[in-house]
């Protein structure tokens, strides 16, 4: 197949302006100077295909769902007719429902603490309005239905305010006869008997109302009932999972190994991907990272510590020890230093919707793959370049290690990841784009926006391989010194059809719209 070309395209790429950001909501806004508990940072956010709900994982174990409101399902007729539909309004989020994913655990046989911090959350298909997710920490994987249910109640049971006493019994006209006719034509002569010592009102109990079970107004509950439990099947901390686009199995990886679940069979799983060596002296790479392919059931691609990606066919073997085809860029000679290999090292990939191309991360930069080209990236975006002259002081305080996530828009068009000072960067990849945004997880989302010099993409290839570098935003951050290690952006995703952004700082999430 031929590498596609700039013409391939929509011509609207190729004259791809910069989006405007701006500031749609906040959850979780913390106050100047409010302290942040450990167990409400947030480690995962996701969108579910269809754009109207998103949840968010924190450290705690807990799985917090939003669902959108500016829909025109979710509008109220009145609301329809104030407003001309449709009209251009950012997306609005509401807060729908919270659980308890995971608890901390110890096993025993291994010495070893097992935090409930979720690591990953993954929509699945829905189905009877019905919400279905799969969250996991690093051993246990746990499949979620979350369902919507009217509330009931059960209606005031008591006796006849005319008929009851303070004892409970009864008064009535017939406590002096001992032959008293029940409701149902029985006598309760045998039961109401002075020495007898049970105790029946007189009368009967025509008075006594069973409860009801009745449903109150338009209130509704969310319940969520943990469906699957998928546990034991990894050694090492899971890193990732992703389902499958046949709606049926999915995968989860960990340091060594890949294995493929059947969402409906927990106590069995098929391991595909095995790099761990007979003698664990000759480990010199793991796996940091798997994606399904987003259309292909058979296709998956995952990342290494070594910086390069493995496309894998599930057709040709059941261990797929071979890799059908391999991405990694190799550097010019002389480059290399103590840290080129742990800044290389992968720390996500995502397919894009077409699943034409395979964005990734590592330390530093942004990298944009396509599948049909394996001799090199098609274009790399320079993240936080100013940091590199800091590389020895990163190692020192572990910053080096940490592991930022990315994500691409619906259309394929821009791409975003975070960075420190609690910054996040979105890209253009058309041919011909300069647009590289730095926006900050505030309110103010422009403030330490710094305008990036128009110049032109230079050309390597047909594909327009290009590397664009962060502007002036280096200078000023090495400059003036304001990078804050400690506020990092780890983790954002983009909304599948429109131009919006979810991204947690720390246990705030932010939501910007262009």
């Amino acid at each position: 197949m031929e590498a596609m070309s700039p013409d391939d395209r929509p011509e609207a790429a190729q004259q791809q302006q910069p989006l405007e950001w701006r500031f749609a909501q906040v959850f979780g806004e913390r106050a100047a100077g409010e302290d942040v508990q450990e167990v409400d940072i947030i480690s995962a956010i996701e969108f579910d295909k269809s754009g109207d709900h998103l949840a968010t994982g924190d450290r705690g174990g807990r799985v917090v769902l939003f669902e959108r409101t500016d829909t025109r399902d979710n509008a109220s007729r009145r609301e329809l007719e104030r407003q001309d539909y449709p009209i251009s309004r950012h997306p609005e989020f509401r807060y729908k429902t919270e659980f308890q994913s995971h608890e901390p655990e110890f096993d025993y046989l291994k010495s070893l603490e097992i935090e409930e911090k979720i690591n990953k959350i993954k929509w699945c298909q829905t189905a009877n309005n019905a919400l279905f997710l799969l969250s996991t920490n690093d051993k246990t994987i746990k499949y979620w239905k979350v369902q919507e249910r009217k509330v009931k109640r059960v209606s005031v049971m008591n006796l006849d305010a005319s008929q009851s006493s303070d004892n409970g019994s009864t008064s009535s006209s017939s406590t002096s006869s001992s032959r008293a006719l029940l409701p149902n034509g029985e006598c309760s002569e045998k039961l109401y008997n002075p020495h007898n010592n049970l105790s029946f009102p007189p009368g009967g109990c025509a008075s006594l109302r069973l409860p009801v079970v009745v449903v109150t107004g338009e209130d509704l509950s969310h319940a969520a009932r943990c469906r699957r439990v998928y546990a034991h099947a990894h050694d090492y901390h899971i890193n990732s999972i992703s389902n499958n686009s046949d709606g049926e199995t999915f995968i989860s990886a960990d340091d060594l190994r890949i294995n493929l679940w059947n969402l409906e069979i927990s106590n069995q799983s098929f391991n595909i991907v095995d790099v761990k060596p007979a003698n664990m002296e000759d480990l010199t790479e793991v796996i940091t990272c798997a994606e399904f392919h987003p259309t292909h059931c058979n296709t998956l691609a995952y990342s290494s510590s070594k910086g390069s990606i493995r496309l894998i066919d599930l057709r040709q073997s059941a261990l797929c020890d071979n890799h059908s085809k391999l991405f990694e860029e190799h550097e010019a000679a002389g480059s290399r230093s103590f840290f080129t290999e742990i800044i290389a090292s992968v720390s996500d990939i995502k397919f894009a919707r077409d699943g034409r191309h395979i964005l990734s991360r590592d330390y530093m930069t942004l990298k944009l793959w396509d599948l049909n080209m394996d001799s090199g990236p098609v274009a790399t975006f320079q993240v936080h370049e100013y940091l590199r002259p800091k590389l020895c002081d990163l190692y020192e305080n572990d910053s080096i290690f940490d592991k930022f996530e990315c994500c691409l828009s619906g259309d394929g068009l821009r791409v975003a990841s975070g960075s420190y000072s609690n910054l996040f960067r979105v890209f253009g990849c058309a041919p011909g784009s300069t647009e590289a945004t730095t926006l900050e997880a505030s309110r103010n989302p422009m403030r330490r926006q710094v305008p990036n010099p128009v110049r032109p993409a230079r050309t390597l290839t047909s594909l327009t391989r290009a590397v664009r570098r962060g502007g002036e935003i280096a200078a000023v951050e090495a400059n003036g010194n304001s990078y804050d290690l400690s506020t990092k952006l780890l983790h954002l995703a983009w909304h599948p059809t429109e131009n919006s952004i979810a991204c947690a700082a720390a246990n705030s999430l932010y939501m910007y719209y262009a």
